[in-house]
């Protein structure tokens, strides 16, 4: 389990493929300090598990199954990435409840500058767009967000200065993939409403804490 807060950018310094199973050495310094074989990292918001470390970098395998859903096997040597531990039970919970499971790869359609943020317009599949809500939190390459503006076939989220300099979405240009997780609470309550076999209301919504 991850909270969207990402806690440093790391760089890829080697790729290699052996047997379809992609492994990917990530420099970096941070997360680097409490770490363990078997540790759950957050890569641009995919959990992978850590198969070898040393004082200046770590390792981690991309499987098939992964591979299919996000766009990890296409990253290239001294790229960068978002890294996230997995959360501590006794911190500080600052974004939102992130499973570390890319839903899909979308596109950025747009990108726009504001007085005091980047407008960011990206376009998902019609499926993932019924599980979004205006003004709830969606994790955008492992960057917990809100979804300011939900359009008929794309949304927005804004990207303050702060978000901007700590993570990659600022290296984001038009066409760009992004990997994208909706809120895990919405999929619980979705499923719930389904299995009652009726369709999702605001009381429905409130009777569950929404």
């Amino acid at each position: 389990m991850f909270t969207g807060i990402v806690e440093e950018i790391g760089t890829i310094k080697k790729i290699s493929t052996q047997q379809s199973v992609v492994s990917l050495k990530i420099a970096c310094h941070t997360i680097l300090s409490d770490m363990h074989i078997g540790d759950s990292i957050s890569v641009n918001g995919a959990c992978l598990t850590v198969v070898d470390f040393d004082e200046h970098s770590f390792s981690v395998q991309v499987i098939k199954g992964t591979e299919n859903k996000t766009y990890l096997n296409q990253l290239s040597q001294a790229a960068e990435v978002n890294l996230e531990r997995a959360m501590l039970g006794q911190g500080r919970f600052g974004g939102h409840f992130v499973l570390g499971h890319v839903d899909e790869v979308a596109k950025v359609t747009r990108i726009q500058d504001s007085d005091n943020s980047k407008i960011v317009t990206i376009q998902p599949s019609a499926k993932l767009l019924t599980q979004m809500v205006s003004q709830g939190s969606i994790t955008v390459d492992g960057v917990s967000l809100t979804i300011f503006k939900l359009n008929a076939s794309s949304f927005d989220i804004h990207l303050i200065p702060e978000t901007r300099k700590s993570t990659i979405l600022n290296q984001k240009r038009v066409g760009d993939s992004v990997h994208l997780e909706t809120d895990m609470l919405f999929k619980y309550v979705e499923k719930i409403v389904a299995n009652q076999g009726s369709g999702l209301s605001s009381e429905k919504l409130k009777a569950f804490g929404f």
